[in-house]
């Protein structure tokens, strides 16, 4: 945070202040702002300027196209290390779980905030200023806690203060293999035994300036359903995001209608967990009651369309779910790559895809997923819009790149949706700070380097 006031000058701006669009994209193209002067102190913007020509004297020059910071709402930073491994060979989710579980179990603190730092490193080069880190490994492999039972959602979040970014931990209650089942033995280190005993432990972190602390339902298979209200009752006692997997496989469908005869979303709702600060990440099979009861309920929904296709999960009915009331954020989840132009780029193309029709999402709506809908799905309702009063979190994306040169100054949204990448990111300001700076990283210096050391650790 920066307490001096700094005026930042934007070569080209996406304000971020139209409406959400629901669904049509023949508006035309989206409304860019030349020449606009952000005033910022105590990490806080004060004050925009727009028609602004020329950089007031000793402001900071960001050119390109200035968008708010991105919302990744939905992370499992030890993914990371499975990039490019799990590509190896077919199979499915459930085949791919069980290298992510031999993984999962060589963490500790200390490999654990390695690999984190690396990982929230990469996504400041990719604009992304606040993270969703869905939390579910807790505890040392057989499930005794450690001597600070929250020391692997410690080095978390101090792995996201030296990255430089925002984090919401999503503490995440995950106590069961499926419905009526224990945890297996990859899954103990996931459990506190009940809900009460989660509860008890993640009521012991504290939020910081940089940090939110949230809950997690990790999957209607995971928490049983007479202790699903007692994580949602956690979370609306504090105000505080709930998230949950919600129908990702059509396996945890059939199961859960096996078990209590109805959807998940159906048993979600029963037990109070839907509501307008809860979150379903990915939201793929869905009849179309759920979609009605989803949106109806004003549940968010989180895309992660990147994971989604990588693991073969389908595609999510994303559009009828906006259509029906459930905002849409978006997350890399398994960081098969950090890219939310890419994950904003996908949910269009994927819907174009499954209906053979274009133009679902104007750009403006799906740069709405990525900032400012996908921040208050974190719990940040005051970030993720360039105007007085947010917080001072800016990425700037070149517009002269091979991948996003010729186009008109004034088709910049639509350029960074549909032709940028995260390669494209030239700047990352976070509640005031250079995070990075003409696209190095201003406090990692050496971030390929860091993800690989943290990677091989996890192989020894």
């Amino acid at each position: 945070m920066t307490a001096t006031p700094r005026t930042y000058w934007l070569e080209h701006a996406w304000l971020g202040t139209l409406p959400q669009a629901l669904g049509s994209a023949r508006a035309g193209g989206t409304p860019i702002e030349p020449g606009v002067a952000v005033e910022v102190r105590d990490g806080r913007i004060t004050a925009v300027r727009a028609g602004t020509p020329a950089p007031p004297p000793g402001a900071e020059i960001l050119r390109g196209l200035t968008l708010p910071g991105l919302a990744n709402a939905h992370s499992h930073a030890f993914h990371r290390a499975l990039r490019s491994t799990v590509q190896v060979g077919s199979g499915t989710f459930w085949t791919w779980r069980e290298t992510m579980y031999t993984t999962a179990g060589r963490l500790t603190p200390d490999t654990y905030h390695a690999l984190a730092r690396a990982t929230y490193a990469e996504m400041a080069l990719a604009g992304v200023t606040a993270v969703g880190e869905f939390h579910y490994v807790h505890h040392a492999p057989g499930g005794t806690p450690y001597a600070d039972p929250n020391a692997m959602g410690e080095a978390l979040i101090e792995a996201a203060a030296e990255a430089g970014i925002r984090i919401t931990l999503l503490d995440t209650a995950y106590l069961s293999s499926g419905f009526g089942q224990p945890p297996t033995a990859h899954q103990l280190r996931f459990s506190d035994g009940d809900a009460d005993a989660w509860a008890t432990r993640c009521s012991v972190l504290k939020e910081r300036d940089h940090a939110r602390i949230g809950a997690a339902v990790h999957s209607v298979r995971a928490v049983p359903a007479e202790q699903l209200a007692t994580v949602a009752r956690w979370a609306e006692e504090r105000r505080a995001p709930l998230h949950v997997h919600l129908s990702e496989q059509t396996a945890e469908n059939d199961a859960c209608r096996e078990a209590h005869g109805c959807t998940p979303a159906q048993l979600l709702a029963l037990h109070g967990v839907l509501g307008p600060r809860t979150t379903g990440v990915h939201n793929t099979h869905l009849t179309a009651e759920d979609i009605a009861l989803i949106g109806g309920s004003g549940t968010g929904t989180c895309m992660c369309p990147t994971t989604e296709r990588d693991l073969a999960d389908g595609i999510g009915p994303a559009a009828a779910l906006q259509n029906e009331g459930s905002p849409l954020s978006l997350g890399s989840d398994s960081h098969a790559v950090i890219d939310l132009l890419e994950e904003a780029r996908a949910m269009e193309l994927d819907e174009r895809l499954r209906t053979r029709t274009r133009g679902h999402w104007t750009a403006a709506a799906l740069l709405r997923a990525a900032t400012v809908d996908g921040h208050a799905a974190l719990g940040w309702d005051d970030t993720g819009t360039i105007e007085a009063g947010a917080r001072a979190d800016l990425v700037t994306i070149a517009l002269d790149s091979v991948r996003t040169a010729g186009p008109l100054p004034g088709l910049g949204a639509e350029t960074a949706v549909f032709a940028a990448t995260a390669a494209d990111v030239r700047h990352t300001v976070v509640a005031g700070r250079h995070v990075v700076r003409d696209g190095a990283h201003t406090l990692v210096p050496d971030v390929p380097g860091a993800l690989a050391q943290a990677v091989e650790a996890l192989r020894a």
